[in-house]
């Protein structure tokens, strides 16, 4: 089933979606890799405040190209997820609602995502080029010395997603491949 999702997310839209939903994201998102991720919960550990408010946000795991031309963005394909499981407790804690990215998630950041309430979308990867054009604005926020990794604000319309990982902890990866494995029975 597809559905259309304005970012942020407040929790009664995270409890409306389900694994496997194919989503439309528009609205405001927030990119952050690794490196970012690891100075913001530096932040959130001196008690300082962060360059942007988690609460109800949707962050992106993307590092994007540099635009070309008249492009908002350059190539913007998500990363892989699990660089971020060190910190995306912490964040989900402080209200943040969607992470947006490829692969697989730990164990603590299912718990957190249900005991918070928040949704894991899976993004495309190698699908970065077509993905960036529904990115209508970007800016840099913080950590430009980080280059493509800086954090940055964006505005999003209609950027495809599937819901990977649902607020009740279900798990596209697991059931996905259950029904497929009893398919072939």
């Amino acid at each position: 089933m597809e559905k259309r999702v304005t970012a942020p997310l407040t929790l009664e839209q995270v409890k409306d979606l389900k694994c496997g939903d194919s989503v439309l994201i528009s609205g405001v998102i927030y990119t952050a890799r690794d490196a970012a991720h690891k100075r913001l919960c530096e932040l959130v550990e001196q008690g300082k405040e962060l360059p942007f408010d988690p609460k109800d946000s949707v962050i992106y795991y993307v590092g994007p190209a540099p635009a070309k031309g008249n492009q908002v963005i350059g190539s913007a394909g998500p990363t892989t997820s699990y660089r971020m499981d060190a910190y995306s407790p912490t964040m989900i804690k402080l209200g943040q609602r969607g992470m947006i990215g490829k692969g697989k998630r730990s164990p603590e950041v299912i718990a957190a995502m249900k005991e918070h309430g928040a949704v894991y979308f899976g993004a495309i990867g190698g699908a970065g080029a077509l993905l960036s054009r529904c990115i209508k604005k970007a800016e840099i926020i913080a950590y430009e010395d980080l280059g493509a990794e800086a954090l940055r604000r964006l505005e999003v319309e209609d950027l495809p997603a599937f819901v990977i990982i649902d607020c009740e902890g279900n798990n596209l990866y697991e059931t996905g491949r259950k029904e497929y494995l009893e398919s072939l029975r």
